[in-house]
């Protein structure tokens, strides 16, 4: 318990540390007032508007009144669009958060069987052929990927159509293939990394004197790495995943532009042109404490596979 208690002081205390740091470096990069009103407009009005919005307090008195209204759904209004951020964000994190999770979904359940196929026959013609292209899928971004397939599935095969992103309920299909291009662009680097790390893993784990043990009492080769190898081998790339997890909501934020899809990524790179901080402030901070949440329940099933985490 003293663990789980560390940890969520620390997630507490990091998310703290990232809102202001974030917010103060808003504050540095452009004044809210001017870039409403203009350059053009008189250090008057620009003084009277900042008064209003309460930019002549204290730095920090300001971050608290941002951060209480933050912590109850009040991401402030979006200059460009004149709506509340929150209804914008809401508008487009369905898109988003599906991306993501199609993508992670991909990369789990391709990447741990192809690993353990490959670590049973290591050194074998098939184990050498994915080794190789696990290279080569490494060595290509999501983003370039997402042109090709972009490419080859929407304009040549037609299997949709890039830019226009049918609604759920008229169309589910066409709408899960619409989003499956993009997670899948995203999930192949990620897939490849994560079945050269668990191959290794395993093939570590084989070596151990457990294993021999193991296969002494009769054990096949199936149940040994079912049964014993798979639980150790599988805790170093735990955090792995995690990692992978928030590099694909890093990396979405490109996936999207390039299918053209209206998700969150569209939505911040959009906003960043206009000027709309706002916008830009809120997905920033979601986005962050996105990757550190799953980075801390991570750590949480980290030391579920391996107590002994716990007196470390």
């Amino acid at each position: 318990m003293n663990y789980v208690v560390k940890k969520i002081i620390t997630l507490i205390i990091t998310l703290f540390v990232l809102s202001f740091l974030v917010f103060l470096a808003f504050q540095v990069i452009s004044d809210p007032a001017t870039a409403i009103l203009g350059t053009q407009a008189t250090p008057e009005s620009v003084a009277a508007l900042r008064h209003e919005m309460g930019l002549d307090r204290n730095v920090i008195v300001q971050y608290f009144d941002w951060l209480g209204k933050f912590l109850t759904g009040d991401f402030g209004t979006s200059w460009s669009y004149s709506l509340p951020v929150r209804d914008l964000v809401l508008q487009k994190l369905p898109v988003t958060g599906l991306i993501v999770i199609m993508a992670f979904v991909l990369m789990f359940f391709i990447s741990i069987p192809v690993s353990i196929f490959c670590a049973r026959k290591p050194g074998g013609i098939l184990d050498h052929i994915m080794t190789i292209g696990g290279q080569i899928a490494m060595s290509f971004p999501a983003f370039l990927l997402g042109l090709a397939f972009s490419y080859l599935f929407g304009i040549l095969l037609r299997l949709f159509a890039p830019g226009l992103l049918p609604e759920f309920g008229q169309d589910p299909a066409g709408y899960l293939i619409c989003l499956f291009f993009p997670a899948l662009a995203l999930a192949i680097p990620r897939i490849a990394m994560t079945v050269k790390m668990m191959r290794s893993s395993i093939l570590g784990q084989m070596s151990q004197n457990y294993v021999t043990t193991a296969y002494s009492r009769g054990n096949s080769t199936d149940q040994v790495l079912r049964r014993h190898v798979l639980r150790n081998a599988i805790l170093p790339v735990i955090s792995f995943m995690a990692t992978s997890m928030a590099e694909i909501v890093a990396g979405c934020i490109l996936v999207e532009q390039v299918f053209a899809i209206p998700g969150l990524g569209v939505l911040l790179l959009s906003s960043i042109g206009n000027r709309d901080l706002p916008v830009v402030q809120a997905i920033v901070v979601l986005i962050a404490a996105w990757v550190i949440l799953v980075n801390f329940i991570a750590d949480l099933l980290y030391q579920l596979a391996d107590p002994r985490i716990r007196l470390s």
